[in-house]
C-alpha cells in the first residue's frame, strides 16, 4: 500500500470521533519523538522541526489524507491505536484483502516492511465503493473525506493524467521511491466521477516495476483513460 493506507486511517479516525472518542478540532500533541530523522515528505514537520507544538486533529487528518503528510499520518495512527485497530476497523466494514502491520515510521526503518501491507486491488475498489455508496461515516464526515481526496496535488499523472481536465477524481496515491532500478510501489485508487454523476471505483497497484516511473504513471493513467472512456458507453 505505502501510503495508500493514509485513506483507511483517516475513515477509522473519523469513525472514532463519531463514537464520541475524539474531536475533530481537539489539539493533539505533535510530539519530538513523532519526528523522522533522516526527514521525510511532512509538511508538518517542516513548518514545526522542533514539534512540541498543539495540532487540530482535523488538520492532522487533512495533511495525512491529502497531503500523504507522513509524520501527520503516524500521529492520527498513534492516536487511534496502531495498525492492527485499522486493519480491524477496515475487516469490520466487510472489506476483504486489507492487511496493515506498519505505519511510516516502520516502512522508513525497514525497506521489507513495505511489503507486509498490502491491499488486493479488488478489495481496494470494493472499500471505495463502500465509501462512495454505503459510507460508515456519517454525510458531514464522508463529504470532508471526499473533499480532501479531490483537493489532494498527489499523482497528477496517474489516475488523473489521462482524463479530461474538468474530471472530478477522489483519490489516494501510494509511493515507494525508486532504488537501484526498481520502483517497489507506484499506486493510486480513487473515486472518478462521470458526467451523468455516477462514480467509477479504480485501484491500481504496480508492484516491483523495472520501467522508468514516468511510464510506470503512464499506464495507470492509460488505465484509468480506458475504464473512463469505456464507461460512457
Amino acid at each position: 500500500m505505502q501510503s495508500v493506507f493514509k485513506l483507511p486511517l483517516a475513515v477509522c479516525a473519523l469513525h472514532q470521533i463519531e463514537q464520541g472518542k475524539f474531536s475533530l478540532d481537539q489539539p493533539i500533541r505533535f510530539l519530538p519523538n513523532d519526528r523522522f530523522f533522516p526527514k521525510t515528505f511532512s509538511p508538518l514537520q517542516d513548518k514545526y522541526p522542533d514539534a512540541n507544538v498543539d495540532v487540530p486533529l482535523r488538520e492532522l487528518l487533512r495533511l495525512a489524507a491529502s497531503l500523504s503528510d507522513n509524520a501527520a499520518a503516524d500521529i492520527v495512527l498513534r492516536l487511534v491505536g496502531g495498525p492492527a485497530v485499522v486493519d480491524a476497523c477496515i475487516k469490520s466494514l466487510g472489506v476483504e484483502g486489507f492487511h496493515m502491520d506498519d505505519g511510516e515510521h516502520g516502512l522508513h526503518r525497514d525497506p521489507t516492511a513495505q511489503y507486509r501491507n498490502w491491499f488486493e486491488p479488488a478489495g481496494a475498489v470494493q472499500f471505495l465503493r463502500t465509501l462512495s455508496d454505503n459510507s460508515p461515516l456519517s454525510p458531514e464526515h464522508t463529504e470532508l473525506l471526499l473533499t480532501w481526496m479531490k483537493d489532494s496535488p498527489t499523482g497528477p499523472n496517474r489516475l488523473k493524467g489521462a482524463l479530461p481536465v474538468d474530471a472530478i477524481v477522489m483519490h489516494k496515491t501510494g509511493s515507494s521511491g525508486t532504488q537501484s532500478g526498481k520502483t517497489p510501489v507506484t499506486n493510486d485508487i480513487g473515486l472518478i466521477v462521470l458526467p451523468d454523476g455516477r462514480r467509477l471505483a479504480l485501484a491500481v497497484f504496480v508492484t516491483d516495476a523495472s520501467a522508468d516511473p514516468a511510464k510506470i504513471e503512464s499506464t495507470i493513467a492509460r488505465i484509468a483513460a480506458a475504464v473512463y472512456a469505456a464507461a460512457l458507453h
